[in-house]
């Protein structure tokens, strides 16, 4: 959200035009001066988070305008002492009056009032409504619902030049079944001859031909039934009975992780959401977004991905997956954000709970019972492991689809992309916590330290050591790495990074800091002598 607004008389002039003919709420009312503390009365016309008012309906020019933004309006008693200026503010009794209250320091409040109790309740709800983040929210929830409906009709179009597709060949069916027809037709054409002289032939041999007819029918039965009996226990047909029952598992679990993302959007995300717009606020809308970043587009995601699986499951023993997975593929990279995000969306929301006021809301929302008893961490932990567990599920399919099958090759596809999102966001995930452990050593330490800021240093580990005096021919020398009493060795916390070894003493607060000499050491032209024997 903007901080501060630049306009010059221009912007201004324009504004006023637009309030005067499309304001949201217009009329006159009576405005306190701060000076004189009279009411007089001015024309007030509201547009969007800008009140202006006018010295007459008809004045081409505004006289003032009042920011609203972070605002607030209420109704108030009537005043004491107040100064009768005309026959109108006399009957003071019959007048309603509201207060606007502005955010910034320094400002007075706006003292306002109208002769009528209904068009006061107006302007105050017309005000509360003034404000520029509302909008935005209201924005942002429309863009989700846009992108969501993008996505439908992307996934229609798709089924549509499918279905296209399906006419045609059936089309094509049609035209050689008709050709068969015709073909069969011309043949019995010519067998009716040879009909006509078999009912002329002896009733023996109709018996011979019927038996006949019997036995080739038992013979072709029983050969079908040979035939299905060896599919049945074919490694073949086992293979393809354990790929449904994996496609069956994977709608499951695509159901549950739905179920799952509706849970952390509508008990938690748009709650506090809500919560975040109160006068009150326990949460940030920042922090929300924070915490629930990219969360609702992904449920969105996976329920178009979902719908699409149970069509597929309508149309079994016909189960082709592959065109399912060119479509959610492209859209996976929401995850990146989400994945990197985690790590700090956690500590946003220990850094909330701190917060009587929020850790009570989020407990009363966790008790509810679609919740089943678990934390919001946990909904915040699914869509970690959904990327992992695609490639799982692609792994087994893959597993039990015959080389010749028609997605062999786009599954394998699929399954490639997968791992490679997987090991893009393991390498951002990776780097990301390494630089957020420097920085959380580099504020343990007293004095700082600056190495620790570069991105490309890596951390090792860290411990406590003993440094010792090194001794040259029976005699204390001075230490190389730091200045150290000649007499005693010392405690020292020591940390262990790629290019640098730092060495700190720990003072009686528990407070870090470097050594003044050797507290730094780069690891670029050290080496490393270790010494066999204790001295």
């Amino acid at each position: 959200m903007q901080k501060s607004v630049r306009y010059n008389e221009g912007h201004a002039l324009y504004l006023a035009l637009l309030a005067r003919k499309e304001g949201t709420k217009r009329g006159y009312l009576s405005k306190k001066t701060a000076e004189t503390n009279r009411w007089h009365e001015k024309w007030f016309a509201l547009y969007q988070n800008v009140l202006f008012y006018f010295e007459g309906e008809q004045s081409a020019r505004p006289a003032g305008m009042y920011m609203l933004e972070g605002c607030n309006c209420e109704r108030v008693p009537a005043p004491k002492g107040c100064v009768a200026v005309s026959a109108k503010d006399a009957a003071l009794d019959k007048q309603h009056y509201f207060t606007v209250l502005f955010g910034h320091e320094g400002q007075k409040p706006l003292e306002l009032r109208c002769d009528d109790e209904a068009e006061g309740d107006e302007w105050v709800e017309a005000i509360h409504q003034a404000s520029y983040s509302d909008i935005l929210i209201e924005r942002e929830v429309l863009m989700q619902k846009y992108i969501h409906l993008v996505q439908i009709v992307e996934t229609e179009k798709i089924a549509a030049n499918q279905l296209r597709h399906q006419l045609e060949d059936q089309d094509t069916e049609i035209e050689r079944l008709k050709s068969e027809i015709v073909a069969l037709n011309k043949t019995k054409e010519r067998m009716r001859p040879y009909q006509g002289n078999q009912e002329d032939e002896n009733p023996d041999i109709k018996k011979i031909k019927k038996v006949q007819s019997f036995m080739r029918g038992w013979l072709c039965r029983r050969k079908w039934k040979t035939i299905v009996q060896d599919y049945i226990c074919s490694p073949h047909a086992e293979s393809m009975r354990k790929r449904n029952q994996i496609v069956f598992n994977m709608v499951e679990a695509e159901s549950e992780y739905v179920h799952q993302l509706h849970v952390l959007v509508n008990c938690f995300l748009r709650p506090l959401r809500m919560a975040a717009s109160s006068k009150k606020p326990p949460i940030s809308h920042d922090d929300v977004s924070s915490i629930f970043l990219n969360s609702e587009t992904i449920m969105f995601l996976h329920e178009i991905f979902h719908q699409g699986l149970k069509a597929r499951i309508a149309n079994w023993p016909t189960l082709i997956l592959a065109d399912l997975f060119d479509i959610l593929l492209p859209m996976l990279n929401i995850y990146q954000e989400f994945v990197r995000n985690h790590q700090y969306s956690l500590q946003v929301l220990a850094n909330c709970k701190q917060n009587r006021d929020f850790d009570k809301l989020l407990k009363q929302y966790e008790a509810n019972p679609a919740c089943e008893g678990r934390m919001l961490e946990t909904f915040l932990t699914y869509p970690m492991f959904q990327i992992p567990r695609y490639i799982i599920s692609l792994h087994e399919l893959l597993a039990h689809t015959p080389h010749e099958h028609v997605e062999r090759k786009s599954l394998e596809f699929a399954k490639s992309k997968l791992e490679e999102l997987s090991r893009v966001m393991h390498d951002e995930v990776s780097d990301t916590e390494n630089i957020r452990k420097n920085l959380a050593i580099e504020r343990t330490i007293v004095e700082g330290c600056d190495i620790l800021l570069d991105t490309s240093q890596t951390f090792i580990r860290q411990g406590s050591l003993i440094q010792v005096p090194s001794v040259e021919r029976g005699k204390l020398s001075k230490v190389r790495l730091g200045s150290l009493s000649l007499k005693k060795e010392g405690e020292r916390q020591c940390f262990l990074f790629t290019k640098h070894f730092l060495i700190c003493t720990r003072s009686s607060g528990g407070k870090l800091h470097l050594l003044k000499t050797g507290g730094v050491l780069s690891l670029v032209d050290c080496t490393l002598i270790e010494e066999t024997e204790a001295s």
